[in-house]
């Protein structure tokens, strides 16, 4: 295992300051000092670092640059030149733009194989199933937690090491623009996009918006690049800007899966068909979003050339981060935690894994957030089809009573409550959970519902 805390390549602080357009100043001899590493958080700042301090919502890292230096920085950028120091410091107009700038000449010093992934939903699990078939053959970069925007690309960029034979970075999106910036630094030779749905309608406005939004991604691939694509989704298989290879439960896609079949809460068994080719595959997940996953994997598994015994022992060995449909079994429930995030295409996704499960089928659903002008429409219809795959449906939240509003105007035999807060829903819970419940809890991040997840493990079944 790699150790991502050793020195980064070898990058001066001229090369720093060329590749943002700043002004470095400092002792004589400065732009030939070696920057180790690179950090936003002074906190994590020790000698030869390099410190960018970045503005936020809630703090300005300008305000940390005299501890930085304390703890050892060899250097800072800053949007305000300190004439009273003798410091090294590069003065830029934009710590954000300067930040994505290095990164991106960084990325420039490696020839690593570097697989961008966006799409609405299943960003995270996808990047996690491609590193998951790719690390049986090669040393792999991933995305760590949710550093998928402009602030946290970079950091993936600066973990980049000579050992990495390929990286897998998750790119996130909610503005047109963003992906154009995070795809200037990434240049990915394969860009993955899993599909084209509804969330971030607030800001793009359609599904066509979120496709143009996306695609901003492609004509920065490298010029033999490809985009692996889900060709289930009828705004994606409309792309021939670039060299396409397409992944989906369809028949016509070019790697495809056929007799399905759902193996409880094991995983799923399918056979991956590419070519002539009929592969048994067995992925250790509920649900054929992760099928969908595996697909994509293997196909950027075909384009890098690895053996097929290779790429499905590493679909075999998948394992998906906290809070991404993890199963929790108890001795008198079962959780299924996928509170993470939550659009009405994830939404439904959990849904109709769940009921295939045994069990009384109770779900969890909180608001859906940027959603737009749609959003009550979409709350509706998400309950509505809430309440045709569980036996109780617990909202939560104020535009989760439009979920409420659908689930019970369905006709559907779903027992339907709806709660304002994690706070009145914790506290009705032990009157709703029964023995032997297979549980649900999805929703918005914002919506925290970890805490949701958190009070049933310690919640005994009173009935």
């Amino acid at each position: 295992m790699l150790n991502n805390n050793s020195d980064m390549k070898p990058m001066t602080l001229r090369q720093a300051a060329d590749a943002c357009n700043g002004i470095l100043t400092g002792p004589e001899g400065c732009e030939n000092m070696i920057i180790r590493n690179i950090t936003i958080d002074s906190r994590k700042v020790s000698d030869g670092f390099l410190y960018i301090p970045i503005k936020g919502e809630r703090f300005d890292g300008h305000d940390f640059i005299k501890s930085a230096f304390e703890n050892g920085a060899l250097c800072t950028l800053s949007e305000h030149a300190d004439a009273e120091t003798d410091r090294p410091q590069i003065t830029v107009s934009s710590t954000s733009k300067a930040l994505r700038d290095i990164a991106g000449f960084y990325r420039s010093l490696f020839k690593t194989m570097i697989i961008g992934i966006s799409g609405s939903s299943g960003k995270t699990s996808t990047k996690e199933m491609i590193a998951s078939v790719l690390s049986p053959s090669m040393c792999v970069l991933k995305t760590q937690g949710n550093l998928n925007n402009e602030i946290g690309v970079p950091q993936t960029l600066f973990r980049l090491r000579d050992e990495h034979q390929a990286a897998v970075v998750e790119m996130g999106i909610n503005h047109f623009g963003e992906m154009t910036n995070l795809a200037q630094m990434v240049r990915p030779d394969i860009a993955v996009i899993t599909n084209i749905g509804c969330a971030h309608l607030e800001f793009l406005g359609s599904r066509d918006g979120i496709l143009k939004a996306k695609t901003e991604m492609l004509p920065y691939l490298s010029p033999d690049g490809c985009a692996v694509l889900n060709g289930d989704d009828d705004k994606l298989i409309t792309v021939d800007s670039v060299k396409t290879c397409f992944f989906g439960l369809g028949n016509g896609n070019s790697y495809h899966a056929e007799d399905i079949k759902q193996c409880g809460f094991d995983g799923t068994q399918f056979t991956l068909v590419h070519a002539q080719q009929r592969l048994e595959a067995f992925v250790p997940a509920l649900g054929n979003h992760m099928i969908m996953n595996a697909l994509a994997g293997f196909a950027i598994a075909k384009l890098l050339g690895i053996e097929d015994d290779k790429a499905l022992e590493g679909i075999r060995n998948f394992k998906n981060i906290d809070g991404r449909f993890n199963v929790i079994h108890l001795s008198d429930k079962t959780i299924i935690n996928d509170c993470y995030n939550a659009n009405p295409e994830s939404v439904n996704a959990s849904l109709n894994v769940m009921s295939t499960l045994e069990g009384r089928k109770v779900a969890v659903l909180a608001d859906m957030k940027e959603l737009g002008e749609n959003s009550e429409k979409m709350h509706i219809i998400t309950g509505e089809h809430a309440a045709m795959k569980t036996d109780v449906l617990i909202c939560i939240g104020s535009e989760a009573k439009y979920m409420e509003q659908g689930a019970k105007k369905s006709g559907n035999d779903c027992e339907v409550h709806h709660f304002d807060s994690n706070t009145d829903a914790i506290k009705a819970l032990p009157q709703i959970i029964r023995k032997n419940d297979v549980i649900l809890v999805k929703g918005s991040h914002s919506m925290k519902l970890e805490e949701i997840t958190a009070a049933l493990k310690e919640m005994p079944v009173i009935k």
